[in-house]
């Protein structure tokens, strides 16, 4: 018996690298799961794969761009598994460049498969959900969320997919549907592109070390989890924090400019926020601090 038998689910991007990782374990776990990639040789090729092992799967080249072609991703699950009790929406972009060298028709590409992409597949599988009384959707993040050098647009649509995340959670616990969104970092061909990402993560960080927590969290053990940001390595497995609103928070009947610059003066520069994954200190805060450790 496994974990996932009887269960039908969606994988998009899955033709290699993590969703096909996600995809292999989760035929392997018991699940009938439909293999969404544009490339539809390697869509068919992963199918192909689970059918050899003795697995139900089916290949979709659907784009999760268009919303049309999104909503018959998941007509295609339930035409050929009667149902969808899983969504791992994973189908995304990645590229590298100073932010004042991006270029618009590139970002406007990233953010319809990044953002738009989960939110089209996201609805579709959540109105089939609805009707068959509930299931798990787990949206890809990512850490560079968090802000990461020359990633500027892949990590707002990371953190756009977080946001996104929590909001769906909220809306669909009543639905008996839990929103979740993982981290992963695994070397793939997604990394091999980035000279940064390829020395950032070692090379035995592979997929397959990523999928038991999307696994779990598409089970019925993942009952009452919702709502989390995940992050795993494939060593690390720990919750993101949600943002949230800092002390000491300030209070005034008119804040001018005056007085928010005395607020900052006096008081809020001292709780400035490291950023980015790198955790790089602000200037004002480096002034601060600096001096103290040389004295």
């Amino acid at each position: 018996m496994g974990i996932l038998d009887g269960k039908a689910v969606v994988i998009t991007g899955a033709g290699r690298g993590l969703g096909e990782a996600y995809a292999m374990h989760a035929a392997l776990a018991g699940a009938s799961v439909v293999v969404n990639d544009n490339d539809g040789d390697l869509a068919e090729r992963v199918a192909e794969h689970i059918r050899g092992y003795g697995g139900r799967a089916v290949a979709s080249t659907h784009t999760v761009a268009d919303p049309s072609e999104a909503a018959k991703i998941v007509e295609l699950c339930v035409d050929e598994f009667g149902r969808v009790d899983g969504l791992v929406n994973n189908a995304g972009l990645n590229y590298e460049t100073a932010p004042w060298e991006d270029d618009p028709e590139t970002i406007k590409h990233v953010v319809e498969v990044n953002v738009l992409g989960v939110i089209y597949v996201g609805i579709a599988a959540m109105r089939a959900m609805r009707t068959t009384g509930g299931g798990s959707i787990i949206n890809i993040s990512s850490g560079a969320s968090f802000g990461q050098r020359k990633l500027a647009t892949y990590s707002a649509t990371k953190g756009a997919v977080a946001s996104l995340s929590y909001s769906w959670a909220l809306d669909l616990e009543s639905e008996g549907i839990r929103v979740n969104a993982v981290c992963p970092v695994a070397h793939t061909r997604m990394v091999w592109k980035s000279e940064r990402s390829l020395r950032a993560i070692p090379a035995d960080r592979t997929p397959g070390k990523v999928a038991p927590l999307v696994l779990f969290l598409l089970s019925d053990r993942a009952e009452g989890i919702t709502g989390q940001v995940i992050r795993c390595n494939g060593r690390q497995l720990h919750i993101v924090g949600q943002p949230y609103f800092k002390q000491p928070i300030l209070e005034s009947d008119n804040w001018d400019t005056a007085s928010v610059e005395r607020a900052f003066t006096g008081v809020l520069q001292a709780h400035l926020e490291p950023y980015g994954l790198e955790k790089r200190m602000p200037p004002r805060l480096r002034a601060l601090v600096e001096p103290s450790q040389t004295a």
